[in-house]
């Protein structure tokens, strides 16, 4: 199996979790950090035919995570084309070299959400696949069209790949407390979000679970743990923040905001594990009135 952008943060998680189960990796980086479970290290970028074709030897799957993972990790120009080529590159080789299945990370970012410069609501909650997108980054739009070119190369290969919206992603220790206590402190701060996350644990399971989709096909699924990182009732949340928002089923207790019904109808998703959002915190924290 190959995995790219290895030494990342879901990169890191898949790789632990391939170990962990005996299964072999190569690892496609830019710098060797020299500490990754796998059992090859290739470098280089994942937009380069040489390198990418180097590193499929012997592969019979693919997980791609290479990406600047935001429209502020480089000028526009080089988000929006790096993302893109590396992705092209990428699902184009796998397919010429016979590979048969691909996981690529887009982004809940696609849906314009996050990174508007005025955030207009979402037309509808929980928000879903099909949601309309107003995007104007480029990172954004790098991830639209990621899950186009995964389109393509379904059609144009038999290549069966899922390209996963992941929300915001991370440890408990590495900064989902940290994001927890800021949400919750001031519940404002999530609304972009939809006070949703994943668990980087979760993330690797996704990524490895929708590699056991063969169809030949290509598929977009959203994925966020069942309940948001707030210990506020979503409905509170809803009419504090998106009074206006159609929603279109019942949301009770923390539910989040966002549907996941067609990973878990693909790949049988089922996050495992939640963080537990407290009120109040140890220190007695707790959210602020609004």
């Amino acid at each position: 199996m190959l995995v790219t952008g290895a030494a990342g943060r879901i990169g890191r998680a898949v790789l632990a979790l391939l170990d962990s189960r005996g299964i072999g990796a190569t690892a496609l980086v830019l710098d060797d950090p020299g500490d990754l479970a796998a059992s090859r290290v290739v470098v280089g970028s994942a937009g380069d035919p040489s390198v990418v074709a180097d590193a499929l030897a012997g592969v019979d799957a693919v997980v791609h995570l290479a990406a600047r993972p935001a429209p502020t990790s480089g000028t526009p120009f080089e988000v929006f084309a790096e993302n893109t080529r590396a992705t092209f590159t990428v699902l184009e080789c796998a397919g010429a070299a016979g590979v048969r299945r691909a996981v690529i990370a887009s982004s809940y970012g696609a849906n314009g959400l996050p990174w508007a410069r005025e955030f207009l609501p979402p037309a509808y909650l929980p928000v879903d696949e099909a949601l309309p997108s107003p995007v104007e980054d480029p990172y954004g739009l790098s991830k639209q069209t990621d899950e186009l070119t995964a389109a393509m190369m379904a059609r144009r290969h038999g290549l069966t790949v899922v390209a996963v919206r992941y929300p915001f992603v991370g440890g408990v220790e590495e900064r989902l407390a940290a994001h927890a206590r800021a949400v919750t402190d001031d519940p404002a701060r999530g609304v972009r979000e939809l006070w949703s996350y994943l668990d980087v644990r979760d993330a690797a399971l996704v990524a490895l679970s929708a590699l056991g989709v063969d169809d030949g096909r290509a598929h977009v699924v959203l994925v966020a743990a069942p309940e948001t990182l707030v210990p506020v009732p979503t409905s509170e949340l809803l009419r504090r923040y998106l009074p206006d928002v159609e929603v279109r089923r019942p949301l009770p207790g923390r539910s989040v905001p966002v549907d996941t019904s067609a990973a878990r109808r693909l790949f049988g998703f089922v996050a495992q594990f939640p963080f537990e959002a407290r009120y109040p915190f140890e220190d007695g924290s707790g959210p602020a009135a609004g």
